[in-house]
C-alpha cells in the first residue's frame, strides 16, 4: 500500500500550531532573558565572586551541564510538589529553561571576562570605580562583545530542547504536532510541518539575536 501525502487537513489545525509557536516563543523570551541575566551572575560569581560562593555556581554549572534537560524539566515538575513548591505546566517549563540556559550561558560569559586583560580591571580602579561598577562598565561589555555569536547560539539550542516541555503537557509546537497527528494520524504531514516551523524560528532567532548584538555592540564587526 502507497502512502499518499495530503497536507490540506493542516489547514483546519492552523489555530493549534499557532497557539503551539506561540508558547514556544513565550517560553523561549522568558528562558532567554532570565537565563541570559542568571548566566551573567554565574559568570561574575565563578570569575571574580567571594571565595564561599565560586564552589557553589561551579556546583551548580557542573549539575546541570551533566544532567539531561528532560530530566531537570521533570524533577521541577514532578519533584519540587514535594518538597512544596508547586508549579504549573508553564512556569515548571520556564523556570527548568532558564536554570538550564543559565548554566550553559555562564561558561560562555566566564570565558568572556577571564579572556579580557587584567589591564582594563586597573584602569577602573584607577578611574575609582567600585567593583561592580568596573564588572558591568569595563569587563562585562568587552566580554559580551567576544561572546556574542556563541551566546546566541546557546538560546538558539536551548529554544529547540524546549520540544520535550509538552512531556509535561506545555501546549508548545510539539505538543501541537502530536495533538494533530493523534487525532488524524497523519504523522508525516504533522511533524514535517513542525520541523519547518523550527527550522524557521532557529534561523528567525539567530538572526534577531546577531542583529540586537550589532544594536548593543555597533563597533564589534567582522566578530561572526
Amino acid at each position: 500500500m502507497t502512502y499518499e501525502f495530503d497536507f490540506a487537513w493542516l489547514a483546519g489545525y492552523w489555530p493549534v500550531f499557532a497557539r503551539g509557536v506561540a508558547m514556544t516563543i513565550r517560553l523561549i523570551l522568558v528562558g532567554g532573558v532570565l537565563g541570559i541575566a542568571l548566566g551573567i551572575f554565574c559568570a561574575w560569581g565563578r570569575a571574580l565572586g567571594p571565595r564561599w560562593l565560586r564552589p557553589l555556581v561551579a556546583l551548580y554549572v557542573e549539575l546541570i551541564r551533566n544532567t539531561p534537560f528532560l530530566i531537570q524539566l521533570f524533577f521541577i515538575f514532578f519533584g519540587l510538589p514535594a518538597a512544596g513548591f508547586r508549579l504549573n505546566e508553564v512556569e515548571a517549563a520556564s523556570l527548568a529553561m532558564v536554570i538550564n540556559l543559565g548554566a550553559y550561558s555562564a561558561e560562555i560569559i566566564r570565558a568572556g571576562i577571564e579572556a579580557t586583560p587584567r589591564g582594563q580591571f586597573e584602569a577602573g580602579a584607577s578611574l575609582a570605580l567600585s567593583p561592580l561598577q568596573t564588572f558591568r562598565h569595563v569587563v562585562l561589555i568587552p566580554a559580551l562583545q567576544k561572546i556574542w555569536p556563541a551566546l546566541a547560539s546557546q538560546v538558539v539550542i536551548v529554544m529547540l530542547g524546549s520540544a520535550v516541555v509538552s512531556q509535561i503537557a506545555v501546549e508548545d509546537l510539539t505538543f501541537a504536532a502530536n495533538f494533530a497527528q493523534s487525532r488524524t494520524f497523519r504523522a508525516f504531514e504533522a511533524y514535517f510541518l513542525s520541523t519547518a516551523i523550527y527550522l524557521a524560528l532557529a534561523i528567525l532567532l539567530r538572526f534577531l539575536l546577531l542583529r540586537l548584538g550589532d544594536l548593543l555592540f555597533p563597533h564589534k564587526r567582522g566578530a561572526r
